[in-house]
């Protein structure tokens, strides 16, 4: 797929935009008030795989949080500022990487140009995120509702707000908790600017529900080519957005440098415990940071043929398994010994840049 040109601003030691991949974002939900316990979440977020992390600063004792994120990460950290333009200030002073704020909330031309100044002479740029929870209420009565056409005028305003101050480092982010909403409110964006763009789905809900519709809203933007950096929202250990927004990357293709595991549904020929099977294999593969594609297939008669395009699998048998690559088999092992004797096989061929 060809991605949307835009404007490529950076972030701390990274890039969002033009050419730079797609980066992952989390926020911290700890009270912004427990630095300890927002540093050591913050510390586990960067190890699994969160590019950009977000913290709430509802307060100036906060700003104290932003100083600790910085001496433990080596991932931009972000400032979550609502009305306070002087919590952005101070941000930008403690070595902030980004602010999210939106400068009509802030107060007058003034704050605005203050927060700007303040952010270009850092080399700060600033992310505004528009909510259709929290639209403006003259764009609500200009359009009756939260549309798609009213997000995005809200967020171009925004923005216009901080060009008249010759600031132009912004990033967009345009969310819903509706998908089709969300979905249409970045394509119009699109046609209204070339910043970069922030993917979310908002108030997605607990995990299931929230991986679905970032899945579904998410990835059918990335697949056209939308979008340069993505949260995925959930009530849960924020962790599990981290894990969620890279493997929706995996499945449209953005993400290659991790295995590619393919498995069957199983059906009434499987004659192996397949489910944990794939699962052990999974898990196994978890830190693998390599380009393999791997099956795990339940039924021997046809799960070679079936994964031939797989660089190595398991297909299942009465009790026992199949090892094969590139759809040829190459040992029967016991079912117990499956995911080892694969295992070694992966091993051993990556020893020898064999797929790679």
């Amino acid at each position: 797929m060809e991605r949307r040109k835009t404007k490529k601003i950076k972030v701390g030691n990274i890039y969002i935009g033009g050419d730079a991949k797609i980066t992952v974002q989390s926020m911290l939900n700890r009270p912004a008030s427990d630095i300890e316990g927002s540093v050591r979440q913050a510390v586990e977020l960067e190890k699994a795989g969160c590019e950009i992390i977000r913290a709430a600063v509802p307060d100036m004792q906060a700003v104290k949080l932003i100083e600790k994120l910085k001496e433990s990460l080596s991932v931009p950290v972000v400032a979550d500022i609502h009305f306070d333009y002087r919590l952005a200030l101070e941000c930008v002073a403690a070595g902030v990487d980004k602010i999210r704020i939106n400068p009509g909330n802030i107060g007058s031309k003034e704050r605005v140009k203050a927060v700007a100044d303040a952010c270009k002479a850092a080399g700060v740029p600033i992310r505004i995120g528009v909510n259709s929870g929290s639209l403006e209420k003259e764009l609500l009565a200009e359009y009756g509702s939260p549309t798609p056409e009213a997000l995005v005028e809200s967020a171009m305003r925004h923005a216009a707000m901080l060009e008249e101050c010759d600031f132009d480092d912004i990033v967009i982010s345009i969310k819903s908790s509706n998908v089709p909403m969300m979905v249409r409110a970045y394509e119009l964006a699109c046609e209204r600017c070339d910043y970069p763009l922030h993917l979310g789905v908002t108030e997605a809900g607990t995990h299931n529900m929230a991986l679905v519709k970032s899945a579904a809203g998410i990835g059918s933007l990335l697949l056209h080519g939308i979008g340069d950096t993505i949260r995925v929202s959930m009530t849960a250990d924020p962790v599990l957005e981290v894990k969620a927004a890279n493997d929706i990357l995996k499945a449209v293709g953005l993400k290659t440098d991790c295995p590619d595991i393919v498995s069957c549904p199983t059906c009434g020929r499987t004659k192996i415990d397949l489910i944990a099977l794939a699962s052990e294999v999974e898990q196994r593969l978890a830190g693998c940071k390599k380009p393999i594609k791997v099956a795990v297939m339940g039924c021997a008669v046809n799960g070679p043929g079936e994964a031939r395009e797989a660089d190595i699998g398991i297909a299942g048998g009465d009790g026992c398994a199949l090892i094969f690559k590139k759809g040829e088999i190459i040992c029967k092992v016991p079912e117990t010994e499956a995911v080892d004797r694969l295992m070694k096989e992966i091993i051993y061929k990556a020893e020898r840049s064999a797929f790679y």
